[in-house]
Order: C-alpha cells, then sequence, then structure tokens
C-alpha cells in the first residue's frame, strides 16, 4: 500500500512549490502514485508552470516517461526554474526510495536537455520509443534519458542558495 507524505515546504528564493494534487496510481493503467505541484513565484503567488513527481519504477516510467515531468509557462522561461523545481523534489524523491532518478525529453527540446543537466543529470542515451506508447500515438517517436543517482547526492533542497 502506497502512502503519500507531507513534502514540507519546497522554496528556493523567489520559488516555491505548491502541492496541487496527489493522484493514486492505477496498475490497470499502468500509472504510478503521482504528486503534481504548482510551480508559484513565492512572494506574488502567480503560478508559473508545474512539475510531477511520479513514485515508482516500471519499465515504461524507467525508459520513456521518467519520474519527473515539468512545464513551465512561456513568460517564465529562461531563469531555470524547471531545474530548480527538480533540486527541490530530490529529498522527497530519495524518501520514496527513487534512485537512481531518471527524466526523459524529446531530442530536440534543447531548453529541457540543459534543464537535466543543470539540475545534476547524466545523459544516458537516446531510445525509440514503441509504436503501442501514447507518447507515440501523439507523434513523438523517441526519448532522450537522463539518470541522476540519489544515494550519493548532495542536499540542496529548501536552504535558498541552489547554485542555479
Amino acid at each position: 500500500m502506497f502512502t503519500f507524505q507531507d513534502p514540507g515546504r519546497l522554496i528556493d528564493r523567489d520559488l516555491e512549490l505548491v502541492l496541487a494534487e496527489k493522484r493514486p496510481g492505477n496498475a490497470f493503467l499502468n500509472y504510478v502514485p503521482t504528486y503534481r505541484f504548482k510551480m508559484v513565484q513565492a512572494r506574488q503567488g502567480k503560478e508559473m508552470g508545474a512539475i510531477d513527481l511520479r513514485i515508482g519504477n516500471t519499465p515504461h516510467i524507467v525508459m520513456y516517461s521518467g519520474h519527473i515531468g515539468y512545464s513551465v509557462l512561456s513568460p517564465f522561461r529562461g531563469h531555470h526554474y524547471a531545474a530548480r523545481s527538480v533540486l527541490l523534489l530530490l529529498p522527497l524523491a530519495r524518501s520514496h526510495g527513487l534512485d537512481p532518478l531518471w527524466i526523459t525529453c524529446n531530442p530536440d527540446n534543447f531548453a529541457s536537455r540543459r534543464t537535466c543537466e543543470l539540475a545534476g543529470f547524466t545523459f544516458v542515451e537516446i531510445v525509440d520509443l514503441p509504436p503501442d506508447t501514447d507518447m507515440y500515438l501523439d507523434g513523438e517517436r523517441q526519448k532522450c534519458r537522463y539518470r541522476r543517482m540519489l544515494s550519493h547526492s548532495t542536499n540542496h533542497h529548501n536552504n535558498g542558495h541552489n547554485p542555479i
């Protein structure tokens, strides 16, 4: 039985992650439990994007969708909010035993690839998507896979001093 945890306050300077939803897993649909956070401006509370943390190590998560998915709204891009958000989620991922942690992105999404690098992830490979996946049916064909080992990571959360 899966138990969601209290992530505590997740803040880095002008960025705060606010828990918006906890989605239970559904084995029949191959969904894993997921935390969904809004990226908000810490002072104004304006939403800047979203980030999900998926708790599970199914083949689909590890190979194609990753443990973390994020999006930053257009007016807020270029400030490394996605990479900083990923760093804020590392302690929660570690507490759920996710090690290594995987992020995937499309090969031509250079901003997302840079996000992975800034958050300390290492490029592993580009894989072809199986034709029976939702992503393939949406027109995607490949994913870059990035990995970060958490057992030896430094703890960057909640101190307001991320180097990004």
